[in-house]
């Protein structure tokens, strides 16, 4: 049965209660997200949006399901009414929409390198992180090993600079890190240390999710499929 992780649907009841989401209209249309992402990408832009909120364990609002019917998971963005799905889909569209400041290079061989990791960290690093905590009982060596390879390929890319973009934050560095708050628990169950310094930068150390919080969400997605702990 698959599964559709999402991390940003850690939001308790009584939370749900208590907030109050206040629309914001903007010179180029109203702007409600459906999570993860693209908070990123729309806080080094320096626009505001309309979060969607949800219950525990992806409960699925009637605006996610009616705005993705094909995948009915997040990341959802609408935009002036108009949906828009998949995280980089809508991290290209904030890209364009709000030019400044830029998230892809200008060279055009070097965007086409910046789409093909961000493709590379879509495909791969998910599936990874779930080979691993859905493991029963003790984690295979092979999912480990695919994982720090994984890991060991993107660093190789990234090399001595500070971001996928050279010395700017942009497309590449927005994708990976919303996955790094899944490494406390890839940690946990797979028995290995992740180093983890992203949390430096001030628009992802806002955005982000406790990942204590998020290993807890794991455990709970481990009890409910009745995988053993």
């Amino acid at each position: 049965m698959p599964i559709n992780l999402d991390t940003q649907g850690l939001i308790t009841i009584s939370q749900l209660k208590e907030t109050r989401t206040k629309k914001v209209n903007l010179s180029k249309g109203e702007v409600v997200l459906l999570d993860c992402w693209a908070k990123i990408a729309l806080a080094e832009k320096g626009v505001e949006y309309e979060p969607e909120l949800r219950t525990c364990l992806g409960a699925k609002s009637d605006l996610l399901l009616k705005s993705n019917p094909i995948y009915k998971k997040v990341p959802v963005l609408l935009h002036d009414g108009k949906p828009l799905c998949e995280s980089t889909v809508i991290v290209n569209y904030i890209d364009e929409t709000w030019p400044s400041p830029p998230l892809l290079p200008s060279c055009a061989s070097e965007r086409a390198k910046a789409r093909f990791w961000a493709d590379f960290i879509d495909k791969k690093v998910i599936d990874a992180v779930c080979n691993i905590w859905k493991s029963k009982g003790k984690v295979p060596g092979t999912a480990k090993n695919e994982f720090i390879e994984i890991l060991k390929q993107l660093v190789g890319a990234l090399g001595e600079k500070d971001f996928f973009g050279g010395d700017s934050f942009g497309f590449v560095d927005v994708i990976a890190i919303p996955l790094t708050c899944w490494f406390y628990a890839v940690e946990k169950f797979g028995g290995f240390k992740v180093e983890n310094e992203c949390m430096q930068r001030e628009t992802v150390a806002r955005i982000l999710p406790d990942p204590e919080k998020v290993c807890e969400f794991v455990i709970m997605l481990r009890n409910m499929f009745g995988i053993e702990q």
